[in-house]
């Protein structure tokens, strides 16, 4: 078997469109020692293509990140699979709140130096010293406590839609400049109950063992984090505390979890919080769009963007044509958008 896709994108996502196979979309993620990832790789991407899996995997030495989806109906086959690497064996598998199925279109399995980049060098520096672990229940107790701080460790356009209520909010894009920030911020707070939050669990659980290697004592972490939240909360009956939407790295940019919407259009300033990327390929801009701006825009961040989408594809190639991209965020480009926004 070959073991990488031949097939273009655009076929592929058209073929899965086109199918009517329900299918699921799951999270999970694991810290534990992987002696030789590109070999383990190598056997993931066998079984996981046999099964019908598509989505997103990073392998590393310190472990496993996944978000996946696979059809419905093969759902058991995979979670055998999964549970027959003994450290996997059991593991949670975080349920998509928002999901047809539909969110990704390839199978991606990489080798990564880690799979959360930490930007941490210190060779002293162990996730096994994590902190607690707390359910939907235990996190609303806690956070009915006085002193207790909540904080959130997704990127900024995350917090940006939709966030658990009073969360402190650490202003930054990459989780490796969080890390230290996060310590800095609460450098005053050594003591205090500190209980910190991302989408699945990966990067808060992280942070909590980083917390605790800077000297705070009493840290906890949620989870399976947002995802695995709501879950519990419907389950049980319990009061929501998140608010918003849950930013999700798939195609659907999001999963709504309240009808509140917090965030705003990047383009004129109404209530909004639908994530989209610049249709104009050479830009690809990641920003929140109101339906009216997306029509009068043309899905585009831009007028430039959007005379640009009217020009012959080759043209379009050749503007495009070297352009390196990166991590093309809003906040990577305020000022390119900001004369539209209502201050």
């Amino acid at each position: 078997m070959t073991l990488r896709n031949l097939v273009s994108r655009k076929e592929l996502k058209e073929a899965v469109l086109k199918d009517p196979t329900p299918r699921t979309t799951l999270s999970f993620y694991c810290y534990f020692k992987i002696a030789e990832p590109a070999v383990f790789r190598d056997t993931l991407y066998r079984e996981m293509k046999a099964i019908g899996v598509l989505g997103r995997i990073y392998v590393a030495g310190e472990g496993i990140n996944a978000q996946v989806s696979m059809p419905s109906e093969k759902l058991d086959t995979f979670r055998d699979y999964l549970y027959s690497i003994e450290p996997l064996n059991g593991l949670r598998l975080n349920s998509a709140v928002d999901d047809d199925g539909k969110s990704f279109f390839v199978l991606d399995i990489k080798v990564r130096k880690k799979i959360v980049a930490d930007g941490i060098e210190d060779p002293s520096f162990d996730m096994a010293n994590k902190g607690k672990y707390v359910n939907a229940e235990q996190f609303n107790q806690l956070t009915e406590e006085a002193g207790t701080v909540v904080i959130d460790m997704r990127n900024y356009y995350e917090y940006e839609v939709g966030h658990f209520r009073n969360a402190v909010e650490i202003p930054s894009d990459t989780f490796r400049e969080q890390l230290p920030m996060a310590a800095e911020m609460m450098k005053d707070k050594k003591e205090a109950t500190i209980i910190m939050y991302c989408t699945g669990g990966i990067r808060c659980e992280k942070a909590s063992a980083y917390m605790l290697h800077r000297g705070f004592q009493h840290v906890f972490h949620l989870e399976g984090g947002i995802i695995n939240y709501v879950k519990q909360v419907k389950e049980k009956g319990l009061p929501c505390k998140f608010i918003g939407k849950n930013f999700v790295f798939d195609e659907r940019l999001g999963e709504r979890i309240t009808p509140d919407i917090i965030a705003h259009c990047h383009q004129c300033g109404k209530p909004a919080d639908t994530h989209t990327n610049c249709k104009n390929e050479g830009c690809h801009l990641l920003f929140i769009q109101c339906e009216e701006c997306a029509a009068a825009y043309q899905g585009c961040c831009s007028p430039e963007c959007r005379d640009t989408l009217q020009l012959p594809e080759e043209r379009r190639k050749q503007l495009r044509k070297g352009v390196d991209k990166g991590r093309h965020i809003f906040n990577k480009s305020k000022q390119r958008l900001r004369p539209r926004l209502k201050e």
